[in-house]
């Protein structure tokens, strides 16, 4: 506001010139006009009154105000999307281990015995692929039958004998132990994996598979009874005569709002913790079924029963989505992150399903939802089919007609999900303008020698890769030729610098730190065991 001008002398009085008294004069003469008037009540209550104020003064500050307020009430819309979208990409790859997987390994344990009937012997045996899934197979079996051993009555009982307080210690620290099954459980298999398939020049070598199958053996084991002491807690919280522990076990969940929301995020981060949020929320539904059936099998399957326990299921339900809808809410709101960024985590899980799909792909679908969301389906599904056969009697042909049409469905379903996910992440990817990343891979060259003018004549249109790269099967290629590897470029896609960041030239030692920088974001997305790393 520009200062108001000095007052002018009057045409009576002669000019003085403005000096360092001139206005402290002013201030002792007496003033002829207001007197006292001037201090009254009535005119101080008559300023405070009819006073005002322009907001248009200050309408940067204003309209940032108001944007944030439309970002928390777009928070739960976008928020909700991304969880339903991230819970059915965790319903795929669990539905994968109780329908394709048997397939799969059948296949190749056919493939294994009738091949060196035909003469082949030449040729490799099994592909990678089929030497996985026969281990996954081999794993679920041996720790199915390994889960026998545990008496889930004799749990039940002594966890209900212990104390309210006790319980939600046990079940804050079963919590923080899954994250950290699931954080080096993957590290574990995928060691497995890469050793029994690994091109290895001496058979002697082929003995390393075997202290790696008893550990990931022993990992599975493990977190199976890990997480069914989850839910024989939860079941005991459901049973109780006062809900107490029940409602105990709820405020847990807002707990997680103090320790997360008053922290520094940036968007790497906030990805991570999204995708902890997803695999969690999944967890607790399978955990719920659990509780559900157990206590159908106790009352005789009586479905009056069952309404019972909706209340409860309901509740546990609406509470973890407010919590985390709240805690979403006030991270972006602190760290000043727009609700845009949750379609750019749904393009980036999008961008895992479709690259897995391609010709040349570098893991499996499921293996990559592992290492994305630290959610690893094996230990769940030996449990639930632990827990469905103990509650679950067959007897009778028509008992065993309902299990195969049961099956079926449980196929159709996988199938009809699967479609879909891929049709909505074709989607996503290509409203992220991700389809170059897909289309055009690093060059496989060797270093110092680039690639001649011939391999780059043909170049196909980006429509004939993008539908024939997600349907068709991958290609076994020639040991001497180099594989062109896809890399999954949505890790890049989520550590690129911003606009103003880009046209900053560092230096050495800058960029090296900055490349170190991008490495520890890309392990620390595929290995959730917290919420964020200073």
């Amino acid at each position: 506001r520009s200062p108001s001008p000095a007052p002018g002398p009057s045409p009576g009085q002669p000019h003085r010139t403005e000096t360092l008294g001139f206005y402290e004069s002013d201030r002792r003469r007496p003033h002829k006009r207001g007197g006292t008037a001037d201090l009254s009540l009535l005119r101080f209550i008559n300023a405070e009154l009819t006073r005002g104020y322009f907001l248009e003064h200050n309408e940067a500050k204003y309209t940032e105000r108001r944007e944030r307020v439309y970002t928390c009430l777009r928070i739960p819309r976008e928020l909700e999307k991304l969880m339903i979208f991230g819970i059915f990409l965790c319903l795929d790859a669990f539905l994968y281990v109780f329908t394709l997987l048997p397939l799969r390994v059948f296949l190749a344990m056919f493939r294994f015995i009738t091949l060196p009937c035909c003469g082949l012997r030449d040729r490799r045996l099994l592909q990678p692929a089929q030497v996985c899934d026969i281990f996954k197979g081999v794993i679920l079996v041996i720790c199915y039958f390994m889960m026998h051993y545990v008496d889930y009555s004799m749990m039940y009982h002594l966890i209900r004998g212990q104390s309210v307080i006790k319980l939600y210690i046990i079940y804050n620290m079963l919590e923080v132990a899954d994250r950290l099954f699931s954080s080096f459980g993957q590290d574990i298999l995928d060691a497995l994996y890469w050793t029994a398939t690994e091109p290895k020049e001496r058979k002697r070598a082929h003995i390393g598979v075997i202290p790696h199958f008893f550990m990931a053996v022993l990992y599975v084991f493990l977190h199976a009874i890990l997480i069914m002491v989850q839910a024989t807690t939860l079941n005991v919280a459901f049973n109780s005569h006062n809900k107490s522990l029940l409602t105990i076990m709820m405020s847990n969940n807002f707990v997680e709002i103090k320790g997360s929301v008053f922290k520094k995020f940036e968007k790497n981060n906030l990805f991570q913790m999204s995708n902890s949020d997803i695999k969690e929320r999944f967890t607790n539904y399978v955990l719920l079924l659990i509780v559900c059936l157990r206590n159908m099998e106790q009352f005789s399957w009586n479905p009056d029963h069952l309404w019972v326990l909706f209340p409860d299921v309901c509740m546990v339900i609406a509470s973890e989505i407010a919590v985390d809808i709240v805690k979403h809410a006030f991270i972006t709101k602190f760290n000043d992150i727009t609700a845009d960024v949750y379609s750019e985590y749904r393009a980036s899980l999008a961008f895992d399903l479709v690259s897995s799909r391609q010709k040349n792909a570098y893991t499996d679908y499921s293996d990559s939802v592992s290492r994305r969301m630290g959610f690893i389906p094996l230990p769940l599904a030996v449990l639930l089919i632990r827990v469905v056969t103990s509650s679950v009697k067959v007897q009778g042909v028509l008992a065993c007609a309902c299990v195969v049409l049961f099956y079926c469905g449980l196929i159709s379903l996988k199938v009809l999900n699967s479609i879909v996910l891929l049709g909505k992440s074709c989607q996503y990817v290509k409203e992220a303008n991700m389809e170059e990343k897909l289309f055009h891979p690093p060059p496989a060259s060797t270093p110092g020698k680039p690639l001649g003018k011939q391999q780059s004549k043909y170049k196909p249109t980006q429509d004939e890769n993008f539908s024939a790269s997600a349907t068709s099967q991958p290609v076994h290629q020639k040991e001497n030729a180099a594989p062109q590897l896809v890399t999954s470029n949505s890790d890049q896609f989520l550590t690129t610098p911003d606009g103003d960041e880009k046209d900053i030239t560092l230096d050495n030692s800058e960029s090296k730190h900055k490349s170190a920088k991008k490495d520890l974001l890309d392990i620390d997305r595929f290995t959730i065991c917290g919420n964020r790393i200073d």
